[in-house]
Parts: C-alpha cells; structure tokens; sequence
C-alpha cells in the first residue's frame, strides 16, 4: 500500500483491520495534528500495519477480552506530528526515540519493527478509588503479556503499552512514585508478582484470527 495522498486512500488505509476489534482508523487521531492542520499518516503503510497487528493481537485484544474495552489514545504519529509534540509540548519524546514505538512505520536503532499506543482501562479507572494501583495493573501485564514497554500517566492512570519484535520488558511511570519499576537485570524482573495484583480477573484468551 502507497502512502495516502487523497481522501479516497486514507479512508482505504483506515479500514484496514489490524484484529478482531480494532483498525487502522482507531490509531490516527491527534490531537497535534487536527489542531494544526498536519496529516497524521505513514510513509509506509505496510510497515505501520505489521507492527499495529503485532500490537493488536498480542497486547491489545487480550487486554480487552480481560478487562473490557480500552480507550485509544495517543497511537500512531506520523515523524512530522511527533517532532511537533517534542519541539513544542514536550510531550512526546524524539522521532529517534521513537522509531519502533509511536512511529510505527519507522524502524527503531538496532533495525526491529514495533508500534505503541496510550490507553485508558476503565476497569482499572473505577477501582482507583478503592485502591488498586498502576503497579498492580503492570506487573498483571508483565506476568501475562508479551510487551516490550509500559509507560503510566497520572491522569486516568493511562499508559503506553509497546510491542516490539526485540522486547525490553520495561516498566516506568510519572505517577508516584515516579521512576522505573522494572527492567532486565533487576531483581524483581523474574518470577512470580501475582501477590501484587490479587483481585484481578484471570487472564482471558480471545479469539484473534480474522473471520
């Protein structure tokens, strides 16, 4: 598939199914890019597709089959929109740190293909209050999921999960206490956290191949 350059082929690319659940249209809304009139499209479709159905299949899905529906939000951009957001908002990290992460159609450094996007859980949402917490959340999807990154955000406790074909298995967060909880080589990396996250539902296995 060609980079789109006219109405009729961003809608083709939008309807392009990633999984049973989600597709391509899902990921392609900025903010950044609505408000300042940038298309936030690939260069190369066929690569941001690969990498999206990896992060659907593998992440995405089984997440929601456990949990109930997500809420997209920061997915793809586009080198152009993410440059924007790093020059000017400081909210979203460099097209070189982010090659293999929110630019999906860019491979990272050591030449792999990975994609990431920001949700919400509302399941997670509406226990806050009662004291469930972003660690019991992460270390439920280090034990369960095959990600390379997650990422947690005060508000809504969102966080960016990545897939990438060379997993990092790293954990870091801004809500407090901030920092990392987890990479190769610490302590707590391996083994068994289920005693963090009693309570949450087992995980469900949904039913990923296309009809």
């Amino acid at each position: 598939m060609k980079m789109p350059k006219s109405v009729r082929s961003a809608e083709a690319l939008g309807r392009v199914r990633l999984s049973r659940s989600f597709f391509m249209r899902d990921f392609l809304h900025s903010e950044i890019a609505a408000i300042n009139g940038m298309a936030n499209l690939p260069d190369d479709p066929d690569l941001a597709i690969a990498a999206g159905r990896q992060l659907c299949e593998q992440l995405l899905e089984p997440l929601q089959a456990t949990f109930g529906r997500l809420a997209i939000r920061s997915a793809y951009r586009s080198p152009e929109v993410n440059a924007y957001g790093n020059a000017h908002f400081q909210s979203c990290g460099s097209n070189e740190r982010n090659r293999g992460r929110h630019i999906w159609d860019q491979r990272s450094q050591d030449g792999g293909i990975g994609a990431m996007t920001s949700v919400v859980v509302p399941w997670l949402v509406d226990r806050l209050d009662q004291g469930i917490t972003w660690q019991a959340m992460a270390w439920w999807i280090h034990d369960h999921l095959p990600y390379s990154e997650l990422q947690f955000f005060p508000k809504l406790a969102a966080f960016n999960i990545g897939w990438h074909e060379r997993p990092r298995r790293r954990i870091s967060s801004f809500i407090a206490p901030r920092g990392l909880l987890t990479k190769p080589g610490m302590p707590n990396q391996n083994g068994d956290h289920s005693d963090q996250y009693r309570g949450f539902p087992a995980l469900a296995v949904p039913e990923n191949c296309l009809p």
